[in-house]
């Protein structure tokens, strides 16, 4: 059986590679991809913390799976927001969002 500080240690490793490339992405596209990121390693968290410290209940599978379809929700408004703004200004790059105050 894996160790729980295993799982902990690879939800980490995926919450920082979220905010690193939240904080270092121009483009919207992978920044929501590294919001996903963020969103999956609290999922992991979730699971594992249900497994190994209450193994015969369900709460945070059940949370996990209420995370998976916000996420999903999120992501669909998200790419919906990002095809409009590619509409008007030709580019999903954060830098030139400027251009849609005028």
């Amino acid at each position: 059986m894996i160790h729980m500080e295993y799982y902990l240690i690879m939800s980490a490793i995926m919450f920082f590679a979220g905010i690193y490339g939240f904080f270092t992405r121009r483009s919207t596209l992978t920044i929501l991809i590294s919001i996903e990121l963020i969103l999956n390693a609290t999922d992991i968290n979730f699971a594992v913390f249900n497994r190994f410290l209450f193994p015969d209940s369900m709460e945070g599978y059940f949370f996990a799976l209420f995370s998976i379809a916000i996420s999903a929700a999120e992501t669909a408004v998200a790419i919906a927001i990002m095809i409009n703004i590619y509409r008007n200004i030709q580019s999903i790059q954060v830098n030139k969002l400027d251009d849609l105050k005028w």
